[in-house]
């Protein structure tokens, strides 16, 4: 035992249950509901699948979340044992201490922790709340309303909200995943809720043979990658309320098409639209026409790929959907043009609320990095800024450098290697390492003058 960090005695009863598996199982039935969940985490995280599988069959509390828990391959099969062994109506649980789980989250990267708090509501359902359910808010927007609780579940008694990210595509694992999901489904003979949150369709083919249990307007962020843009359109009309779009390589022949139109017209209905991302999806001269339909509360716009012209920044730069982003992706759109007025006045609209700004491979030069440097210093939230792969000067970047070392909230700039790393034209020459290394000795001699070791300046080397 570790002298300077003694372990408590809940960490050590964990590690004896843990040790002896079916000790463990047999005490579920009278151990305290505090010790379920770092129970649960310890197991967990040790791969114990049995202490699991049983855990989730007497589950203390109303919701189980596991977004937070690091899910890596070999969990997958800990995943598969807990939805096997979810308790759903009408099958029957031998064990005494019956199961209060009616909320089983397995989406990635949730803020929450494991349960939330119960909060019993005297109403005729006498039901409890948990603060993350999607579905829940919308239910009591229309129906309750109760000082400081976000959300109130209804569900009938007995049934089970399983959220889960889907993904359709061809990966072995996927299929029996949604093999799985299928069985227990049909073993709940109704009792069972699929409550999605995200959908990535890896290529559109497959969304034609969806499980018939996916329903879209459960879904709230579509991914699709690759294909026509009919396949996206015709999921589209089937989505209640997404607040996120994903399109990567889906080409259309003309804005003028019926396709077009159709796709044109579901944008116009999206209240909720909080992401945007577009990844080689041309709208040359014409991304006023996607954008102006569009919430004015855009919170991420990702438009890599997308050839935009000097007009197009001229829109952006007076267009009120776009007034309040907090994450702004235009790498890789040429910007060879002479004027960055239209682009300074679109980051100075933005400096309040800009967190993280990406403009690499943009062919951005130093007349164009001296306009954009008094716009970037009157953001008051950025916190990543990255311009990497563009034609700069070792002299520019310097300068650069030293304007926003005073921005305390900046913490990461991925920058570009200078063009005189080069043995000849920019992108086009072998990279000089030497050289490269003095650059690295120079811009950290900056950052210690200006007393921001707090601040990470790093670059791509080829």
């Amino acid at each position: 035992m570790d002298a300077k960090n003694p372990k408590s005695l809940m960490d050590l009863a964990i590690q004896c249950l843990l040790r002896h598996e079916s000790a463990a199982i047999q005490a579920l039935e009278n151990i305290p509901r505090y010790f379920f969940v770092p129970l649960f985490i310890a197991a967990f995280k040790g791969g114990h699948k049995n202490i699991l599988s049983e855990m989730v069959k007497v589950w203390p509390f109303y919701c189980l979340h596991l977004g937070t828990l690091t899910v890596r391959v070999p969990h997958r099969e800990l995943l598969k044992a807990v939805i096997e062994n979810l308790p759903v109506y009408p099958a029957k649980n031998s064990a005494s201490r019956k199961s209060k789980l009616r909320i089983l989250d397995l989406r990635r990267d949730t803020d929450c922790r494991i349960t939330c708090p119960e909060v019993s509501i005297r109403s005729p359902f006498g039901f409890h709340s948990c603060i993350y359910s999607d579905q829940a808010v919308k239910e009591m927007e229309g129906q309750l309303h109760f000082r400081g609780l976000r959300s109130i579940i209804r569900l009938p008694l007995g049934d089970v909200e399983l959220l889960v990210d889907l993904s359709l595509g061809s990966c072995l694992m996927e299929k029996e995943f949604l093999v799985l999901l299928v069985r227990k489904i049909v073993e709940s003979l109704g009792a069972l809720n699929i409550g999605r949150q995200d959908l990535q369709v890896a290529k559109l083919g497959d969304c034609r043979h969806k499980p018939k249990f996916l329903h879209f307007n459960c879904v709230n962020w579509l991914s699709v990658d690759k294909g026509s843009l009919s396949d996206p359109t015709n999921i589209l009309s089937q989505m209640s309320h997404p607040n996120s779009l994903s399109l990567l390589t889906v080409p259309f022949r003309s804005l003028s098409g019926k396709v077009f139109k159709i796709f044109h017209s579901h944008l116009q209905r999206m209240e909720n639209l909080k992401e945007l991302k577009f990844s080689s999806f041309s709208l040359k001269n014409h991304l006023d026409s996607v954008l102006r339909v569009l919430p004015h509360s855009l919170d991420f716009l990702y438009l890599s790929f997308c050839d935009k012209s000097y007009r197009d920044f001229r829109f952006l730069a007076q267009c009120p959907q776009v007034s309040h982003v907090k994450m702004l992706n235009l790498s890789n759109n040429p910007m060879n043009w002479d004027d960055f007025v239209p682009f300074q006045t679109l980051l100075l609209n933005l400096s309040g609320t800009l967190k993280h700004l990406e403009i690499s491979h943009c062919l951005i030069n130093d007349s164009a990095i001296s306009v954009l440097i008094p716009a970037l210093i009157c953001g008051t939230h950025l916190y990543i800024v990255v311009f990497a792969s563009n034609p700069i000067t070792m002299r520019m970047l310097v300068n650069m450098m030293r304007s926003i070392t005073p921005l305390m909230k900046i913490k990461y700039v991925i920058y570009p290697i200078p063009m005189h790393c080069y043995e000849r034209l920019h992108f086009q020459g072998r990279l000089d390492r030497w050289r490269l290394a003095i650059v690295h000795l120079q811009l950290k001699a900056v950052l210690k003058i200006a007393g921001r070791n707090d601040m990470k300046w790093i670059t791509y080397s080829e």
